[in-house]
């Protein structure tokens, strides 16, 4: 694979760091800015409001640049917004900085996506794109955790310090490695948003949307299912979100190589496979080496749909890619948002934490016949490519 994907991956390691790292400090930032745990999570529902806010914004915004600069404003950006959150003396200031920091997320993503799938042969862009996320996985993996003990050790604002320092080295990465060469004509704002006309694009959305979506039923109760249903300790939670992170980041090559092979039928088949795990979840969830093999077969699973789902859009929005994949990296976190309240909805309807799963399987079965209507309607027009 090309060397710019490397700065691409070290970005994408930097950004999802410090998306999820605030969850293992809420306690110190509760204590340091005296607020309660609750309030210091709100952190976490403020920096994915803007991200779904900040992603079309930015890709507005940036529409007359070229994609190099785009990448290297966004990730400025980034590290401005991990300075602030290092230096805030307030809540207030804090969820300032963590919206400023989100803003550059949704589009560096989108952005990112349309210059990896440039940098190699057609049929290995969904792997480029995949090798890109693998930094987000490996945040999971690696990033958090060592955040979170470098903040629990030497303060919460050190690990966002050295966050900044992760965005000075992808900023010079950009800079250094990123060719031009995909920049040739910089197509406007007004072009990028005629691409949004074709109904396949908005299916495309909804497509991740739904596909992601379920994924969030289970993983944001994912502690309380573990511990009271499965019976893990706090600390075997940790290391289920290990495993499940490892689980993440096998999936994401999978599905990338997967859907340069054949994108569609690749999606439909992984999406099956989810739906599967989900529903079989309910169950092994109550036993825990069960539950921990299960688990890591649902990361595989839930990541090898997002290759193949950031593909789709850019496929179908090829002329104009940037805003529709921009908005792509929005609409995971509206999936993510969506599927957290379905969790909570079911939860205040009496259901047990075990249920949950099924709730996720269903959305997962929601998500595959809508990909398999796209394919269903891609058919003509591909019938129509091959007469002529």
């Amino acid at each position: 694979m090309p060397i710019p994907l490397l700065a691409l991956a070290i970005s994408a390691f930097a950004i999802g760091t410090t998306e999820f790292v605030i969850m293992g400090l809420l306690p110190e930032v509760a204590r340091d800015l005296s607020v309660s745990i609750p309030s210091a999570g709100l952190l976490v529902s403020g920096y994915a409001l803007g991200v779904a806010v900040g992603a079309p914004l930015l890709a507005v915004l940036t529409a007359r640049m070229t994609r190099k600069g785009a990448l290297q404003l966004l990730m400025a950006v980034f590290i401005v917004g991990n300075v602030l959150c290092a230096t805030a003396a307030s809540y207030s200031l804090l969820m300032v900085a963590r919206v400023v920091t989100s803003f550059a997320h949704g589009s560096f993503f989108g952005i990112g996506a349309v210059v990896a799938a440039s940098l190699v042969l057609q049929e290995k862009r969904a792997s480029a794109i995949a090798l890109m996320f693998t930094g987000l996985t490996l945040a999971t993996v690696l990033g958090v955790p060592f955040g979170t003990f470098i903040g629990q050790q030497f303060g919460w604002r050190v690990a966002f310090w050295i966050v900044s320092g992760f965005g000075v080295l992808s900023l010079a990465g950009i800079t250094a490695l990123v060719p031009n060469r995909h920049d040739a004509a910089p197509v406007g704002l007004g072009h990028e948003v005629r691409v949004l006309r074709d109904p396949q694009v908005w299916i495309a959305l909804l497509m991740t949307v739904l596909g992601f979506g379920g994924v969030f039923v289970v993983f944001t109760y994912i502690a309380p299912i573990l511990e009271q249903v499965s019976g893990f300790s706090p600390r075997g939670v940790t290391l289920m979100l290990v495993v499940f992170g490892i689980g993440l980041t096998v999936g994401n090559t999978i599905g990338g190589k997967l859907a340069d092979r054949a994108l569609m039928p690749s999606l439909m088949g992984i999406l099956v496979v989810l739906s599967i795990v989900m529903a079989v979840f309910a169950h092994t969830a109550h036993s825990t080496v069960a539950a921990a093999i299960t688990v890591f077969v649902w990361g595989i699973a839930a990541f090898a749909t997002v290759p193949p789902l950031q593909m789709r859009v850019v496929e179908k929005a090829a002329a104009a890619p940037n805003l529709a994949s921009t908005l792509n990296i929005g609409a995971f976190n509206v999936g993510n948002a969506g599927g957290a309240w379905l969790g909570g909805l079911a939860i205040g309807h009496g259901f047990g934490y075990d249920a949950l799963p099924y709730v996720a399987a269903v959305v997962a079965v929601a998500a595959l016949l809508l990909t398999w209507l796209a394919a269903r309607m891609d058919a003509p027009a591909r019938i129509a490519q091959q007469a002529c």
